[in-house]
């Protein structure tokens, strides 16, 4: 990959070294650069893609997020960072933030059994148990019980995807290799939600190390986890069940192993496809009363956050209303 005038040029090359034919991508109809592979590039290329406000994130082989290549930030604002850094570091102003992300994951999640509980799919033992445990959000003292509290959630939602998706099973949830098909599906497009919230923050005041729910650690950006955490059930889930369901992905596309099971070269491309053109379809939003794209609601997730950290808004969960 390399910068050619005013665009980008990528040349292909074989495992001997052999190049290919060059491919010209014009820089105004790219956000994002995501590398599954090996790529040779240099310091010139960066240099224009952080002029043009371009994240690169990258994976291995594996298909774990590795890292990203994120801009120079444009949008600082140190009032903001202040106010974020107390929200955090106060425990209940901390704890409201945090419930509010599990209340509307969960929220999401029902939304997705009920869809399909009125499609004949058998889904009200689940939709039960998880709003008993919604009942409790409100009552956690301490993030690390209702981290407790929204993974049994999830635990209860996966177990309906038996149920949902067609022709394949998931099982338990395993993570770190996938162990079947739909848990690589799921991992592989948990990771593009990830990288889809970690972007939107950077184009707010926000700082995605600080975060409310997932505790902040070294060399992660915790709060694109707490936003994914609101999204996946309509973002990734969603898209999960219809590849699998109308057999845009199918048994072909998965390479499966001993200990793992990752999606092929031509499976992750049919993925990155169906994506794109997911998070830039529109839809009327309630309160704007305007067509807005599914990647621009992540963004005003943030600005709700903003404005909730300084005490302008009280900040409340992203709920699908289709």
């Amino acid at each position: 990959m390399s910068r050619k005038d005013n665009t980008l040029k990528f040349t292909p090359v074989d495992e001997e070294g052999n190049e290919g034919p060059s491919k010209y991508i014009p820089i105004e109809g790219v956000d994002n650069l995501y590398v599954f592979g090996a790529l040779d590039a240099n310091s010139a290329l960066y240099n224009f893609l952080g002029k043009e406000q371009i994240s690169v994130h990258f994976f291995d082989y594996y298909e774990h997020y590795t890292g990203s290549f994120l801009p120079k930030e444009y949008l600082l604002s140190g009032k903001v960072l202040v106010a974020q850094v107390g929200a955090y570091s106060k425990p209940k102003k901390r704890m409201i933030i945090a419930q509010r992300f599990v209340e509307g994951a969960a929220f999401n999640m029902l939304k997705n059994l009920r869809y399909y509980g009125n499609r004949g799919r058998d889904t009200s033992i689940l939709i039960e148990k998880i709003e008993d445990l919604c009942l409790q959000i409100s009552a956690t003292a301490d993030v690390e019980t209702l981290m407790g509290i929204e993974g049994n959630i999830r635990m209860s939602y996966y177990e309906a995807f038996d149920g949902i998706i067609n022709d394949f099973e998931m099982g338990n949830r395993v993570k770190q290799p996938p162990s079947n098909e739909v848990n690589a599906m799921v991992s592989f497009v948990n990771m593009l939600c990830y990288t889809l919230c970690l972007d939107m923050i950077y184009h707010t005041q926000l700082n995605p190390t600080i975060s409310f729910l997932h505790e902040p650690g070294y060399r992660r950006f915790s709060l694109a986890l707490d936003l994914a955490e609101i999204f996946k059930p309509i973002l990734v889930d969603r898209l999960v069940f219809s590849l699998l369901n109308r057999r845009v992905i199918q048994i072909n596309d998965f390479d499966r192993q001993l200990n793992r099971c990752l999606l092929k070269d031509n499976g992750r491309k049919k993925v990155l496809k169906a994506w794109d053109e997911k998070i830039n379809e529109t839809i009327k939003h309630r309160s704007l009363k305007r067509n807005v794209r599914y990647r621009h609601l992540v963004k005003l997730e943030c600005y709700k956050l903003v404005k909730h950290v300084l005490n302008m808004e009280e900040y409340k969960p992203f709920r699908a209303w289709w």
